[in-house]
């Protein structure tokens, strides 16, 4: 604005030079010749827009005349109007030159209001005075109600409107206790149905698949239970409860094999497939991964083929729940160095013929 106002003002005086030399006969004609165009633009022109800096110079030209003069001129605006915008900018002026100095405390930090909001997000039964409390514990000095103003800044509500508690944070607090495991179905080139079945533990995403079969039969299911409990013992797993569906396949030898080695069993609702989501996320990552790009020749071609992506799933694939590490592999140190980076030697290792990649730096 300021520059076009410059360019404005400029143009003005240079228009201004030119009526010099005119002659007070010359400037009549012109200026009833300019009254009649001002007419006719206000027969066209409904309510005609004016900018910011045409507002100013009409306030900066016309307020040293009378009212009575102003009301006498041919305007696309009303007298008043001019006036207005006057005092309008006028106000701003003085609002620029004389704005009081802010007073009160500093704002906060920026790690302090998110430190805030952390605490306030991982503890909802902490109220103001709690959160409080806890960063007077680590030594940072800020007044409680400087943390209420905080929390009431974001929308975050008080402690009691925040402790209810959904499915989604239940079962990630439950994760290192729960297990799921699920039936999927897949053909083979021939036409021939194969069924397999996989277990996966919330806490670190680790899938096991146990079999595969052509027939399921009770059997089969529950030696299937028997190599579960005895790979979880192994590995020291912590889990309490197995969900499971409904479906006609687990049998009742199965889910008694489980409680004896202190499983319980959960099953899941009727069409309610969201409480074992995990379980079918994993299978849609195994169909679009692996069986869905990959020609099943028989029984033993399909577990060969998902013991290579159990492995793969396991030891590489990286998964945002877990901040993008594997489930048996954590995340390497982030190389920043420049000198490293510009020089990166990244191999590939190929698994079911190049089906699936892995990506790894060269030794």
């Amino acid at each position: 604005m300021l520059l076009r106002l410059a360019y404005l003002a400029a143009t003005n005086a240079f228009a201004f030079l030119r009526l010099l030399p005119m002659s007070d006969r010359d400037k009549d004609i012109e200026i009833l010749a300019l009254r009649h165009q001002l007419l006719v633009l206000q027969r066209q022109v409904g309510r005609p827009a004016f900018t910011e800096t045409d507002r100013a110079i009409l306030a900066g030209l016309l307020h040293h005349l009378p009212m009575d003069k102003l009301r006498q001129l041919l305007l696309l605006v009303r007298p008043e109007t001019i006036l207005r915008w006057h005092r309008n900018l006028l106000k701003r002026r003085h609002a620029a030159t004389c704005a009081p100095k802010r007073r009160g405390r500093p704002p906060t930090i920026g790690s302090i209001r998110a430190l805030v909001l952390r605490l306030a997000r991982e503890n909802s039964s902490w109220g103001y005075r709690r959160i409080h409390g806890e960063l007077a514990a680590l030594g940072i000095k800020v007044a409680a109600s400087t943390v209420w103003e905080i929390l009431k800044e974001h929308g975050i509500p008080p402690a009691p409107e925040r402790q209810n508690i959904t499915w989604a944070d239940f079962l990630r607090n439950q994760a290192d206790a729960l297990l799921a495991c699920d039936f999927f179905e897949t053909r083979t080139l021939t036409g021939a149905r194969l069924y397999v079945f996989a277990v996966i533990e919330h806490s670190t995403r680790r899938i096991r698949i146990l079999g595969t079969t052509a027939h399921p039969t009770a059997q089969w299911v529950a030696q299937l239970g028997r190599n579960l409990v005895m790979d979880l013992e192994d590995a020291g797993s912590k889990a309490r409860f197995l969900i499971r569906d409904r479906d006609s396949k687990f049998t009742s030898a199965f889910d008694a094999l489980l409680a004896d080695a202190g499983l319980k069993v959960v099953t899941t609702g009727i069409r309610m497939p969201r409480i074992n989501s995990i379980m079918e996320r994993w299978i849609q990552t195994c169909r679009h991964e692996l069986l869905d790009r990959t020609l099943i020749w028989n029984q033993s071609h399909l577990l060969h083929a998902l013991r290579e992506f159990e492995i793969f799933y396991n030891g590489h694939r990286p998964h945002q729940a877990l901040g993008q590490a594997a489930p048996l592999r954590a995340l390497p140190h982030p190389n920043n160095e420049p000198a490293q980076i510009r020089r990166l030697e990244v191999h590939r290792r190929d698994r079911l013929g190049g089906t699936l990649h892995e990506y790894h730096h060269a030794a």
